[in-house]
């Protein structure tokens, strides 16, 4: 297992993330962030990991940049967990274009935010890409979240970083079930879909039964 005792953990992230962590879930969320935690702690309680969720929902990687000294740099965390690119994307296609991050953004804000991070504290980033819970991979949204991916896993093999491919883990399990049994709108997921993203976020760590 990669984790260390007495690591700080931080996550940020859009609505995935958040999942009711400023309010009724507070203040870890009833999504993966409190899943990861609690099995971590469960099977590793000597370490003594610390656990903090700065995920909000609605935001891109703009929007998360504009908020990275305070909710990232000032914690001075041993762990970086980023997840973001569903609205980035989503943006383009639904609501205000005019607040959607394209490639050449996203791609350009990820570095930063990485770089940033890992030479303030020598931080170790776990980097969870986009993904839309679609099995048709000519969707146009659909296809545009793996182009968001690849952008982030060159970001993730630049900076020699964990990667995440959820798009590709919903994949897998789509081949053999509905986008229903994990979502209602293709995005928010439900307790099983949480259930994935944390399996593989896990998975990232060596986490080990």
């Amino acid at each position: 297992m990669l984790l260390q005792p007495n690591q700080k953990i931080v996550f940020i992230g859009d609505s995935i993330t958040d999942a009711g962590r400023r309010d009724i879930a507070a203040p870890y969320g009833n999504g993966y962030v409190s899943m990861v935690r609690n099995m971590l702690i469960a099977r590793y309680p000597h370490l003594k990991l610390t656990f903090v969720n700065r995920g909000i929902s609605g935001n891109t990687v703009r929007e998360i940049a504009a908020r990275f000294e305070r909710d990232v740099i000032s914690e001075r965390p041993h762990w970086l967990s980023l997840m973001v690119g569903i609205n980035d994307v989503y943006r383009q296609f639904h609501g205000d274009p005019a607040t959607a991050v394209f490639p050449v953004e996203y791609q350009a804000t990820l570095r930063l935010l990485v770089h940033r991070v890992q030479d303030a504290f020598g931080t170790q980033v776990i980097l969870l890409s986009p993904y839309m819970i679609e099995p048709d991979r000519e969707q146009p949204m659909r296809r545009q979240m793996e182009v968001y991916a690849a952008l982030m896993a060159q970001v993730a093999a630049e900076f020699k970083t964990l990667y995440v491919d959820l798009q590709e883990a919903f994949a897998q399990v789509l081949r053999v079930s509905v986008p229903q049994l994990w979502s209602e709108d293709q995005f928010h997921p439900f307790g099983v879909g949480h259930a994935l993203i944390a399996r593989e976020w896990l998975r990232a760590v060596q986490f080990s039964l």
